[in-house]
């Protein structure tokens, strides 16, 4: 058991000491900073550039423009704001006067009207230079439908309360449904998918990250030699659970020194409040889901890691290493792809499916539990999938390491290792 300790604490110094181990936690912990306050930035960018300012040929369609300047006039924040062209002549000449006013940066876009007595309403046409100005377009949209529909309720000479109720806003809440007490509200619904997003991003970075570090540790020391020299002093299976639990550790400090970093930010007023206009509340994450995600991490980290480090006892060049650790990195990429690109149909056969299958659960049940609503005998059974094949992986990985690190020359074949695994009676 020292000579465990002795193998751990030697990976996680050798490791912390790195330059590029403390160069990679500086960048990522950067990164992570100054994404963690983008929607501050997105808020003071957004209200910081005002209105879009639209122009019309001054004195046209007095009553539509009335209207939509009494639609803006009442929004705490318009979206729009119109400014009138002074313009005469015939339809070619305000044409040229209205981009003489965006030339002149005047105004954003325009507004040409054209006469449309069937339907009542003049038809609509906003030009600008910026190509796929949505946000305006739909703005511009909606007030001119308030105004048409203002117009048609005058004309139908409806009282004041009759105006009132009819214009009276509906109120509707979106709440999931759930086995407890309460249902999710839409707050709790966008925070639960920025959590399930950020976890299994995580979940994935330190599988590829620390498995790497795993394999590749192991297969330089087969490649110098220096194996020969350590499995007289230390035997292979304290090795291999040495060199996982350190890197593991490592990667735990790096992963809690990013995390607070990020939350410590999150925290900060400002991003609070900038977070609740993306209907995000990080004092609605359910403390069960914190639960879960830790659990899952683990399990997903130490499934993959006997994984990474048996694959690299079986290599003897690390030139060699990428193509035979390709399964593994196919078989976690396809777990986080499943579940990442299944957030909005967190329920379909395929992820319920999935869930249940010990490579890809710990990305795809951590999703059904933070977006849908599986019964506790799904997550029961997922978990117990799970818990048995780590310790079945631990237990093989653990008889392929100890085979593999003394076998050199081209990679082993699956006879080859039963072989050397009879030999060495493991």
């Amino acid at each position: 058991m020292n000579s465990m300790w002795t193998v751990m604490s030697f990976t996680m110094r050798n490791k912390i000491r790195n330059k590029s181990f403390i160069i990679t936690t500086v960048i990522l912990g950067i990164v992570l900073v100054v994404g963690a306050n983008v929607p501050s930035f997105i808020n003071k960018f957004a209200s910081g550039g005002g209105p879009t300012k639209v122009g019309y040929v001054a004195g046209e369609q007095g009553s539509i423009v009335q209207g939509l300047e009494a639609y803006f006039g009442k929004q705490e924040k318009p979206d729009v704001s119109l400014v009138p062209v002074e313009a005469s002549g015939s339809a070619e000449d305000r044409t040229a006067a209205l981009k003489q006013a965006i030339a002149d940066k005047k105004i954003k876009g325009y507004l040409l009207f054209a006469d449309n007595p069937e339907a009542g309403f003049p038809d609509v046409t906003y030009y600008s230079k910026k190509m796929l100005d949505t946000g305006t377009s739909e703005a511009l949209q909606t007030a001119l439908r308030t105004v048409k529909t203002e117009q048609a309720v005058r004309d139908a000479k409806l009282t004041k309360e009759q105006l009132s109720k009819l214009f009276d806003p509906v109120k509707l809440e979106a709440v999931q449904i759930s086995d407890e007490a309460t249902g999710k509200t839409a707050e709790e619904q966008g925070t639960a998918i920025g959590l399930t997003y950020a976890i299994l991003i995580l979940l994935f970075m330190s599988v590829m990250i620390t498995g790497q570090l795993i394999a590749t540790e192991i297969t330089s020391e087969k490649s110098s030699r220096v194996m020969e020299i350590i499995v007289t002093s230390v035997s292979p299976l304290k090795q291999m659970f040495g060199k996982v639990i350190g890197t593991f550790l490592v990667g735990l400090i790096q992963l809690a020194v990013l995390v607070g970093a990020a939350v410590a930010n999150l925290m900060l007023p400002q991003n609070v409040e900038s977070l609740k206009s993306f209907g995000i509340r990080l004092d609605t994450i359910n403390p069960k889901m914190i639960v879960f995600a830790v659990f899952f991490y683990l399990a997903g980290f130490f499934l993959y890691a006997m994984l990474f480090a048996a694959v690299g006892s079986i290599v003897s060049r690390t030139e060699d290493l990428g193509q035979a650790v390709m399964p593994v990195t196919m078989l976690s990429l396809a777990g986080f792809y499943i579940a990442l690109f299944s957030l909005s149909h967190p329920d379909s056969p395929l992820v319920v499916v999935c869930s249940y299958i010990p490579f890809f659960s710990p990305f795809i049940m951590f999703l059904r539990i933070g977006l849908a609503n599986p019964a506790w005998w799904e997550i029961a059974l997922s978990v117990g999938i799970l818990l048995a094949s780590v310790l079945i992986l631990g237990w093989l990985s653990a008889k392929i390491y100890r085979a593999g690190v003394l076998m050199y020359g081209k990679r082993p074949s699956v006879k080859d290792l039963m072989k050397a695994m009879k030999a060495f009676n493991v």
